[in-house]
């Protein structure tokens, strides 16, 4: 499973009756579809994993 900041908020729908809510600016572990899926609307970008203060390691 990826690691995707997003740039912008962005709603991703695995299934008809789900919808989850990732916040613009923030790191999160998703699945590979919800990765594509943000990539190719432009609202993420992968990324490496965040460290505690929030920023990716190697930033």
């Amino acid at each position: 499973m990826p690691w995707v900041r997003f740039n912008r908020d962005f709603d991703f729908k695995p299934r008809p009756s789900l919808t989850l809510a990732y916040m613009a600016g923030r790191a999160y572990l998703v699945s590979r579809a919800c990765a594509e899926a943000a990539e190719t609307a432009g609202a993420g970008a992968l990324t490496r994993r965040p460290t505690e203060a929030g920023k990716a390691k190697g930033e």
